[in-house]
């Protein structure tokens, strides 16, 4: 899920930072003076300051900017600061820490950012040190159209109480247009820092941030600000009788809109199929006509229109289970044993109103109940300094049979079979701060992508072909069989051919006796790609977060374990040094 866009305090500006791994260390405590034991070091003082570590989790950067405003303003009033990237911070060094603010954005269902997940996993733990001692608050960022709105924060600032540690504001929870409630929260955590820290004699009054009108946004800067993009092509990539579908769409892009990276995603509004709508007006025999309102606040549209464009309907909440009993005059619709979340499993709206004979019932019933339509996001697959004003796309469609339909994914099958060259989609950029070229061209990259999770590292090739680096490149690529799925084939060819690309290595699953991937290619090549991590390799991975990204993480433990020793803890301790350093990066869906 995408984090709110940026906007600005009026004394602290919440902008994107510049990229960690190459901005040298801010400084801390700017304030007065501190001594080595924390006092003010100004003459005749006797305050005593308490430092303060400040965490954040982010994919995009507007958690970092929160955390950085914190920051100056803690400098302003005195404080000693650490500010830390999740993905780079040891958590048991959290019993260690007096006072930690963290700034956490959610993601997908109700999940932490990619960088952030070790950091959750091990606070989930049975490691995780006792926090007695230890004295919190918790900024989370969201958007409330998501079912499990700022759910990541809600976990992290249930989870530090669990351990002991004490809360010291209430934790803040920011929808899309976060930027009041963010300056409130500053304000209260700096005020409790001060009010806990300074000697009652010296209590100093925390600056007070307030919120200012935010700069004109960039069309397609976010989704408030969605352009509609040209459609120039739609094809497949696959080679006759693949059992894959996937396709390469270009969109026109207009030089005054958002600037597009390698590395970020373009996110599409798709539309519902309108077979399914029709299937679902019948099976109801709801009136197409008929005026709704889309949510509390939202516009009054006609009832197929809302349909079409603002309600998931291939996926069904399991709060729709009490409202299903409910107006099928039934006490439960849930089975001895089973959870709401068991019974529409699998299920859409047209299975749950068949399944449970809702025929006649009112929308009023339902629609309340249905997730709103989200777009979806494609890491984008071009480079506009070698493409210019265009941006390309690489989707894989889902497609299956379920309930003696056959179904297929919101975004990919709309894409796939409604939308032609000419005509418009409503997109917006979902910059990725976290998944960036090495800033020196000249360092070694290795990238790590099978199916679409190639679609970057073309983005990556052609910016490198447009600029001129020359930094050595290693790609390794996988999918089903070699003949028909070798997706972007020609393009890695020509890139070897000329040096863009210097090493390639392919995994093709269904072309031999056993399955091969991407993670076995590592493993064959052990000792060459520990050199280029010692090198000062860049690693990125991007596919698959079920199956293959793990896989990956272990693989590149063993590798480490295995050529450089020192067994499995060292091998760890080595990869997440390198996250740290923004040498490890992953884009993970």
């Amino acid at each position: 899920m995408p984090e709110p866009g940026p906007r600005a305090l009026d004394s602290v500006a919440l902008q994107p930072s510049p990229d960690p791994t190459t901005m040298p260390a801010p400084p801390r405590g700017q304030g007065r003076p501190l001594g080595a034991d924390g006092r003010d070091a100004s003459a005749g003082s006797t305050v005593r300051r308490e430092p303060v570590t400040i965490l954040y989790g982010t994919a995009t950067g507007h958690a970092e900017s929160v955390a950085r405003a914190l920051e100056a303003c803690l400098a302003e009033a005195g404080a000693a600061t650490v500010v830390a990237d999740m993905e780079a911070f040891d958590p048991r060094r959290l019993a260690g820490c007096r006072w930690v603010f963290a700034v956490v954005s959610t993601h997908g269902e109700g999940d932490p950012p990619d960088g952030a997940v070790s950091f959750f996993q091990f606070l989930r733990s049975g490691r995780a040190p006792r926090l007695t001692g230890v004295r919190y608050a918790v900024l989370a960022l969201g958007d409330r159209t998501y079912e499990h709105f700022c759910q990541a924060g809600k976990d992290l600032d249930a989870r530090l109480a669990e351990l002991g540690a004490s809360r010291v504001a209430p934790l803040g929870l920011c929808d899309v247009d976060y930027e009041e409630e963010a300056a409130r929260w500053i304000t209260q955590v700096v005020a409790r820092w001060a009010a806990a820290s300074l000697e009652a004699a010296q209590v100093l009054s925390p600056p007070a941030p307030s919120v200012r009108a935010s700069a004109e946004r960039a069309p397609g800067s976010d989704a408030r600000h969605a352009v509609w993009a040209e459609v120039l092509e739609n094809l497949v990539l696959n080679g006759r009788g693949s059992d894959k579908e996937t396709r390469h769409l270009e969109v026109a892009w207009q030089d005054d809109w958002a600037p597009v990276e390698p590395g970020d995603a373009l996110a599409v509004f798709p539309q519902n199929d309108p077979d399914l709508v029709d299937a679902l007006l019948a099976a109801t025999g709801w009136d197409p006509e008929e005026p709704v309102a889309v949510g509390p606040d939202g516009p009054v549209v006609r009832l197929r229109e809302a349909l079409l464009e603002r309600y998931e309907i291939t996926s069904v909440r399991p709060q729709l289970v009490g409202a299903v009993a409910q107006a099928a005059g039934r006490r439960a619709v849930v089975g001895a044993g089973e959870a709401p979340g068991d019974v529409v499993q699998g299920r859409d709206v047209l299975d749950v109103v068949q399944d449970f004979g809702l025929a006649g019932c009112p929308p009023a019933v339902i629609l309340p109940h249905l997730a709103p339509l989200r777009p979806r996001q494609y890491s984008v697959a071009s480079s506009l300094r070698y493409a210019p004003g265009e941006v390309h796309l690489t989707v894989r469609v889902v497609r299956y049979a379920a309930g003696g339909r056959r179904r297929s994914g919101v975004c990919s099958g709309y894409l796939a079979d409604r939308v032609r060259p000419g005509d418009r989609l409503r997109v917006f950029v979902e910059a990725n701060r976290r998944f960036k070229l090495p800033p020196d061209p000249d360092a070694p990259v290795i990238m790590i992508g099978p199916g679409t999770g190639v679609a970057p590292f073309r983005a990556f090739l052609q910016e490198r072909e447009a600029t001129g680096a020359r930094g050595p490149t290693w790609l390794f690529f996988g999918d089903r069989r070699f003949r028909t799925d070798f997706l972007y084939q020609t393009e890695w060819l020509r890139w070897l051919g000329e040096g863009v690309l210097t090493r390639m290595d392919v995994a093709f699953s269904r072309d031999g006796p056993r399955k091969v991937y991407v993670q076995d290619r590592l493993r064959e090549h052990a000792r060459d790609v520990y050199a280029w991590l010692e090198a000062g390799a860049y690693v990125y991975v991007c596919g698959d977060a079920a199956r293959m990204a793990p896989e990956v993480d272990r693989t590149l433990r063993e590798i480490v374990a295995s050529v450089r020793g020192g067994g499995p803890d060292a091998a760890e301790a080595y990869l997440r040094d390198l996250a740290a350093a923004g040498r490890l990066r992953r884009d993970v869906y």
